[in-house]
C-alpha cells in the first residue's frame, strides 16, 4: 500500500523543552503547511520563542522531533537547515555595507561573485530598496533597516522564514507599513513563514493560521476568523480582542442555540462551544464590536436578538470608532466598540445594545 505524503511542511511532534525545573514547551504537536504564514501568538513566557529557537537550531528539544520537508532535523547543524531568520533588533553588521549584510549568507554557500551580485540586487528590489548597497546601516531609518534584514533572510531562498517579534522596535505607523510589506512579500514569494508575536493585530491581519499559546501549551489554532469569532476558552477570548464575560446557567436547548439565564435573570440565546447539559454553569462571551447600539427611546423589538439596556458611563473617541463603557441595571459594565455613523453617544445617554445569538459564545466555566 502506497504511503500518503505528510501534508506538513514543518512538523513538531511531541516537542518538549525544559530549562532545569521549568518546562517552557510541553509535548506539543503542530503541523505547518507549505507556503503558509503561521503566527505563534501569546504573552511573554508562553513558549512561542522557545519553539522558534528549537526549529532554528538555537535550542535543542528535551523530547520529541522536528521535521522540515519530511526530514528529521533535531541533529542538523544550524547552517544546514536553510532557514531565513529575522529578529527584533535587525542584527545587521554595523561595520559592513548594506550589500555585504545582504550577501552574508550567500558567501557561505559557494555562490559565485556574479551570482551573489545578482541575487543581492534582486533581494533589494524585492523589499523596495534598490540602489542602497553601498550605504551603511546607520544611514538608513529603522523601517529601512528592517527591510534590509528581510532582504538578507530571503536572499538565500530559505525553506522556512522565521520571524521573532520583528516589528516591535518600530513605531505604530511603521509597524502598519511593515505588516503589509511582510504579508505581500510572503504572498509573492510563497515561502513558508513562522511569525512570533504578542500583538493580536499582527496575528489577525497577516496570518493564514494563528496558534494561540499559553504556559507552553497550544490553547487554540485555526484561521484568524475562526479563532477570533469562535474562541475555545476564556484565555483565547480575552487575549484576542475586546470581550465581555458574564456568568450564566444553561436553561434549555433552542435549535442550534442554548437559552441561558444570566445572574440578573436576563435570558439570552448563545452558540455553545462544546457540550452542555441543562443546569450547567457557563460563561457568556460577546465581542465588543458585535453590538448594534441605539438610544433607548428608539428601541424597537426585533425577533431573534439578545438585548441589553444601560447608561453610558465612559467613552473613548478614536476617530473612525468609539469605545463605550455602558453600565447595565445590574451594575455590570459592558464594553461596546462602534463605528462612527452619526454623532457619537455621550456620557449619561441611555442606550440599548442588540446582538445576534450567533455572535454570543458560550464557554465552559473552567476558570
Amino acid at each position: 500500500m502506497k504511503q500518503e505524503k505528510d501534508p506538513a511542511f514543518v512538523k513538531f511532534e511531541g516537542i518538549e523543552k525544559r530549562f532545569g525545573k521549568v518546562t517552557a514547551v510541553k509535548e506539543m504537536d503542530l503541523d505547518i503547511p507549505e507556503g503558509t504564514l503561521v503566527t505563534l501568538l501569546g504573552p511573554s513566557g508562553c513558549g512561542k520563542t522557545t519553539l522558534l529557537r528549537m526549529l532554528a537550531g538555537l535550542e535543542s528539544p528535551s523530547k520529541g522531533n522536528i521535521y522540515i520537508k519530511g526530514k528529521r532535523i533535531n541533529d542538523t547543524p544550524i547552517h544546514k537547515r536553510n532557514l531565513g531568520m529575522i529578529f527584533q533588533n535587525y542584527a545587521l553588521f554595523p561595520h559592513k555595507s548594506i550589500f555585504d549584510n545582504v550577501a552574508f549568507g550567500l558567501k557561505y554557500r559557494n555562490v559565485s561573485k556574479s551570482a551573489i551580485k545578482e541575487k543581492v540586487e534582486k533581494a533589494l528590489e524585492t523589499v523596495r530598496l534598490p540602489g542602497v548597497g553601498n550605504r551603511m546601516p546607520s544611514q538608513l531609518s529603522g523601517g529601512q533597516q528592517q527591510r534590509i534584514a528581510l532582504a538578507r533572510a530571503i536572499v538565500i531562498e530559505p525553506d522556512v522564514l522565521l520571524m521573532d517579534e520583528p516589528l516591535s522596535a518600530l513605531d505604530e505607523n511603521l509597524r502598519e507599513d511593515m505588516r503589509r510589506e511582510i504579508d505581500n512579500l510572503q504572498q509573492e514569494l510563497g515561502v513558508t513563514t513562522i511569525f512570533v508575536t504578542h500583538d493580536q493585530r499582527e496575528a489577525l491581519s497577516m496570518s493564514d493560521k494563528v496558534v494561540v499559546m499559553k504556559d507552553g501549551f497550544i490553547q487554540q489554532q485555526g484561521t484568524p476568523e475562526d479563532v477570533y469569532n469562535n474562541p475555545f476558552n476564556h484565555f483565547v477570548a480575552d487575549f484576542l480582542g475586546h470581550s465581555n464575560f458574564m456568568n450564566s446557567v444553561v436553561k434549555e436547548k433552542a435549535g442550534d442555540f442554548l437559552k441561558i439565564t444570566l445572574e440578573d435573570n436576563t435570558e439570552c440565546l448563545a452558540v455553545p462551544a462544546g457540550e452542555f447539559n441543562i443546569g450547567d454553569k457557563a460563561e457568556l462571551v460577546i465581542r465588543a464590536q458585535k453590538f448594534e447600539l441605539g438610544y433607548k427611546d428608539e428601541y424597537v423589538p426585533e425577533q431573534g436578538t439578545n438585548v441589553f439596556f444601560g447608561k453610558i458611563i465612559d467613552r473613548s473617541y478614536m476617530g473612525g470608532e468609539v469605545s463605550y463603557f455602558i453600565e447595565l441595571e445590574n451594575k455590570f459594565v459592558m464594553h461596546v466598540i462602534n463605528f462612527v455613523k452619526r454623532s457619537p453617544y455621550r456620557r449619561k445617554d441611555e442606550v440599548f445594545m442588540r446582538v445576534k445569538p450567533q455572535n454570543c459564545r458560550l464557554l465552559k466555566n473552567l476558570q
